[in-house]
């Protein structure tokens, strides 16, 4: 038989309303009309974003843009508050000849309330079986020409992000939270962070990339990511806490400045202090947070890909094409008439091969290849030219601390520079790689055409007399 229905199984269902305070209200109303129980939990709150300055200077320049969409109510509201006040008092001129584009009756609305010209406003239609930006595509697609502008208005998803060079009023006050300031190659730019970078050398330096400083007030971090490269991580002031992980699913969230790992799974969790260090291989996931204000060094290690070997290799094979193989031309005296003249023929497959071939197939070559590439500054990176420059042999020189130099068997490589290198020049060019300056013996030891090349260098600034 069937049980008796109680007076428990016949209440409505009761739904639990988490928008902002502002709107829940509303919400509940609605629903306890329809004959739900419904209460109110604010879990959400829409605020203002960090830096306003985006959305002023598209007010500013709004006529520019064909239409402008806003994906949410909250959207609308928190723009129009950034409306300029000349803009109301010219009678909404901006707005009278831009479009606005909506995926629903409640953005629609809000727009009204702002004033926005009703025939000025495209939104799917009331009967549509779903709002969102598909729907709406199918409503405005004819609108949109080739060099056509779109603004769209949306929150910033709690990660705003700023590039370089900033001025020091673009930075947040030091007492905001939830900040952090990434500052790269410091090495380059001061003998303190270099010294301090020269105590990795214990691998070798075509590995070593650069040091960066992350400065971070309370709360603040960059979110749960993964590099692809090893990384020391340095504490230096303050504490900040670290939620680690092997990441096996690297998807990240879409639509951010950020990569941020949309499932991160932490598996360990370490606080550092001044003087700890914590070190990561390529691919663990990692988010730190600073537990107020703090300061962490990043030693970054190179981790060249197979792809950008590939590419960066051969792009210097074919610059030096014509020196390795030579330019003679592909030639058929015995090929017969064809009466498929689209084959490809295997003769001419076989040139192409011999000839590839024949430009890889000489080891020392790759070797300087690769050491020119590898020390080639980055681009960003500049040299101050010593027009003092003199004989460099008498006198100790320093590497200046932006030169990259390496060595194999045949040669010495100096910032983007080979040189075919044999007997005492040898042996001092690699002390010279390996300790980063030569005494003045050293350098007396030197034959004429070695100190040549350290004069040529001081005079570029990628060395100096001490």
């Amino acid at each position: 038989m069937p049980a008796p229905a109680s007076a428990e199984t016949n209440r409505p269902p009761c739904v639990v309303v988490t928008r902002p305070a502002a709107q829940a209200p509303g919400w509940v109303q609605a629903l306890r009309d329809a004959g739900l129980d419904a209460v109110s939990l604010p879990l959400i709150t829409i605020a203002p974003v960090a830096d306003a300055e985006p959305a002023r200077n598209a007010w500013e320049h709004l006529q520019e843009f064909s239409a402008v969409m806003f994906v949410s109510a909250n959207a609308v509201e928190h723009f129009f508050r950034l409306r300029p006040a000349a803009s109301g008092e010219r009678g909404r001129s901006d707005e009278s000849a831009v479009r606005a584009w909506v995926t629903g009756a409640g953005t629609r609305r809000s727009l009204l309330l702002f004033g926005w010209p009703e025939d000025r406003i495209d939104a799917p239609d009331d009967a549509s079986e779903q709002f969102d930006s598909e729907t709406l595509w199918r409503q405005v697609q004819a609108q949109v020409r080739a060099g056509s502008r779109v603004l769209i208005v949306r929150g910033a998803d709690g990660w705003q992000l700023k590039r370089g060079p900033l001025a020091r009023r673009a930075l947040p006050p030091l007492a905001q939270r939830d900040w952090t300031l990434l500052v790269q190659g410091v090495d380059l730019h001061d003998e303190r962070a270099h010294a301090l970078l020269q105590q990795f050398r214990f691998v070798p330096d075509a590995r070593l990339d650069d040091l960066m400083i992350s400065y971070a007030s309370d709360g603040g971090g960059v979110g749960p990511h993964f590099d692809s490269y090893d990384v020391f991580l340095l504490q230096t002031h303050g504490r900040r806490r670290w939620r680690i992980g092997r990441q096996k699913n690297l998807s990240l969230v879409e639509g951010l400045p950020l990569k941020i790992l949309a499932d991160f799974q932490p598996e360990q969790e370490h606080v550092l202090e001044p003087g700890d260090m914590l070190y990561l291989p390529p691919r663990w996931a990692h988010d730190g947070v600073a537990e107020g204000e703090c300061m962490t060094y990043s030693i970054g290690f190179r981790q060249p890909s197979t792809d950008e070997v590939v590419r960066e290799l051969l792009q210097r094979v074919a610059d030096d094409a014509n020196d390795l193989v030579g330019d003679a031309a592909y030639r058929d005296p015995n090929q017969p008439a064809t009466d498929q003249p689209g084959l490809l023929p295997p003769a001419m497959l076989e040139f192409a091969r011999s000839a590839i071939e024949k430009a890889l197939n000489d080891p020392r070559h790759l070797s300087l290849l690769l050491g020119e590439w590898l020390t080639e500054p980055k681009p960003d990176v500049w040299f101050d030219a010593d027009d003092a420059a003199g004989d460099a042999s008498p006198l100790q020189v320093v590497l200046d601390r932006r030169t990259r130099m390496l060595y194999d068997a045949q040669h010495v490589f100096i910032n983007g520079e080979g040189f075919s290198a044999s007997g005492q020049d040898a042996r001092l060019m690699r002390t010279l790689a390996d300790q980063r300056r030569l005494t003045a013996a050293q350098c007396a030891r030197l034959s004429a055409g070695a100190r040549d090349l350290l004069s040529q260098w001081q005079a570029a600034g990628w060395l100096h007399e001490r």
